[in-house]
């Protein structure tokens, strides 16, 4: 492999890691905003908000990109193919995010609602300050797994010609005729990336369970150490030697 081919490559992963920080974080204001209103009281925004759901999570994130890199055209607005890649994973990725909101949401214990109204806090207060905070830490773990996946998905986007790793290792395999190595190679910098991601992933779960007061669960590099055996459940016993 030549120091041309690996500069290839580089640029690659720098237009891969852009693609999946914009579409994160588009996906990340659509799931909270669509997720939020999941929860809401009134019928009419749970009903809009769950149409959006089933509309992206049904359609296939392939044909959007699709739809918004050369049908768009024709109604008079030109995307660039960053952000028509960007724009189409970052709707779909948002519409299963917004699913792991609305359940994390949920699971908040009744309780801690109930003491934020008896504080006389406003639905806005009792969402940033006493739901949000609670259920932050148990988004975290699902979102990893949503991220991981958009990095895949990424790949998607060389159908439009975006200069990101996959389309980088198809014109490197075309140069050299080398499919095992090139795409060897791929699959070890998509490991890489995606690695680096469950990393700063799991410290941001750490740092949100530890803001509001819980124990972080301790992790290896590759997977998470489950508590196994310890001490069973203490029986008091009565003078007769009866329990």
């Amino acid at each position: 492999m030549t120091g041309a081919l690996w500069e290839l490559f580089f640029e690659g992963v720098w237009i891969t890691v852009q693609l999946m920080v914009y579409s994160a974080v588009l996906a990340a204001v659509v799931a909270f905003g669509i997720g939020v209103a999941r929860t809401s009281r009134l019928w009419i925004v749970r009903f809009l908000s769950g149409v959006y759901v089933e509309f992206f999570r049904g359609t296939s994130a392939l044909v959007l990109m699709f739809w918004l890199f050369f049908a768009l055209p024709l109604l008079g607005w030109q995307l660039a193919g960053l952000w028509a890649g960007t724009l189409a994973l970052g709707l779909s990725y948002g519409a299963y995010g917004s699913e792991v909101v609305r359940g994390s949401l949920q699971a908040v214990a009744p309780a801690q609602r109930e003491a934020a109204i008896a504080l006389s806090f406003t639905p806005w207060q009792r969402l940033r300050k006493v739901i949000l905070p609670q259920a932050v830490p148990e988004m975290m773990p699902p979102f990893n797994n949503l991220l991981i996946e958009l990095l895949k998905g990424t790949a998607l986007a060389s159908l439009l010609s975006i200069g990101e790793l996959t389309f980088q290792a198809k014109l490197a395999r075309l140069s050299t005729g080398q499919s095992a190595q090139v795409y060897g190679i791929i699959l070890v910098l998509y490991f890489v990336i995606a690695f680096v991601v469950t990393r700063i992933m799991r410290l941001l779960e750490r740092r949100a369970k530890a803001s509001i007061g819980r124990a972080p669960e301790k992790s290896g590099w590759f997977s998470r150490r489950l508590p196994i055996g310890g001490p069973g459940p203490q029986v008091t016993t009565a003078p007769g030697g009866k329990p």
